[in-house]
């Protein structure tokens, strides 16, 4: 230490050593207070940032929030320096929603049910068959609608699948997708037409016009599809809801503030503190892996 270096080498105070280094004196003797939960905080940092691939710390200081925890983003940071962690590189930026012609895509969702968007992945089993999922998104809510997988798809079977959808949450004014067989079918389009969902279409090859559904494409390749093996369709089907829950009710979501499209709610009686809350509806529980699994995955059983 600077201090102790000076004191000793020049046989001064310690008061005049710090009045020479611009040192406060309190700053010198300030000893760090360890908190009760600090191991149980460090525990649930860890098991976030190994479980749920690219997060960084603000990410995770966002996702404790969401499950009760009191914290701020300089303290998950702090541990996220102690710990050695680091977020992956940074992916290519892709380009902004625009036209052609460079002006701006004229239609923005305004509110919930206002423009969907849908589109198809790929991935493959470990036998090396196909897997494609069918992705729909709210791009007001950024909420996943349903991410669909199947061997194949058809025109009939999107329509299946928007029905379902729509049963539950209403029909959209405008679905917005590129140009794939399956979505400028006629059948679709003539049922689309017959619940009064405009259909707009992006133009050939400019993928980054449907940006929202792109953006969510990336997330689940990078988060999801990247690390996992699927052996069946059955495996594929479970993965892959459970991956949509957490995606929409616990996963912060950068352009709603830090919140997830569609979070979890419960009635909580007044007289319980954070602590009982955290305790009692997501079960951590210090030093207990299984408990950390429960803290996070609370909506997926």
């Amino acid at each position: 230490m600077a201090v102790a270096y000076v004191v000793e080498k020049h046989c001064i105070s310690e008061r005049r050593a710090c009045r020479a280094l611009a040192l406060s004196r309190s700053t010198l003797r300030y000893e760090p207070v360890r908190r009760e939960d600090e191991d149980e905080v460090r525990q649930i940092i860890i098991y976030l940032v190994s479980n749920f691939g690219r997060v960084g710390y603000r990410m995770v200081t966002n996702a404790m929030k969401n499950m009760g925890i009191g914290i701020n983003h300089k303290r998950v940071y702090r541990i996220w320096r102690q710990e050695g962690l680091k977020r992956p590189a940074k992916q290519t930026k892709r380009a902004r929603i625009a036209l052609n012609d460079g002006s701006c895509v004229r239609l923005r969702a305004e509110h919930k049910n206002h423009v969907w968007s849908y589109d198809f992945m790929e991935d493959k089993t470990t036998d090396g068959k196909r897997i494609r999922f069918l992705n729909i998104i709210d791009e007001y809510t950024r909420e996943c609608l349903a991410s669909i997988p199947a061997r194949h798809f058809k025109a009939k079977d999107v329509i299946e699948a928007l029905a379902d959808i729509i049963i539950k949450r209403g029909c959209p004014e405008y679905i917005r997708s590129d140009n794939g067989p399956e979505f400028i079918a006629k059948v679709l389009r003539s049922w689309l037409s017959s619940l009064g969902i405009t259909t707009t279409y992006i133009e050939p090859g400019s993928p980054w016009e449907n940006g929202y559904i792109e953006s969510f494409n990336s997330r689940m390749r990078d988060e999801f599809l990247n690390g996992e093996l699927f052996c069946n369709m059955h495996e594929v089907r479970v993965l892959t809801k459970r991956w949509v829950r957490y995606y929409n009710g616990i996963r912060p979501h950068s352009s709603l503030g830090g919140r997830p499209p569609a979070p979890q709610s419960y009635c909580i009686p007044l007289e319980m503190g954070a602590c009982l809350i955290r305790k009692g509806i997501w079960k951590v529980s210090e030093h207990s892996e299984e408990g950390l699994a429960k803290a996070v995955n609370y909506g997926w059983n």
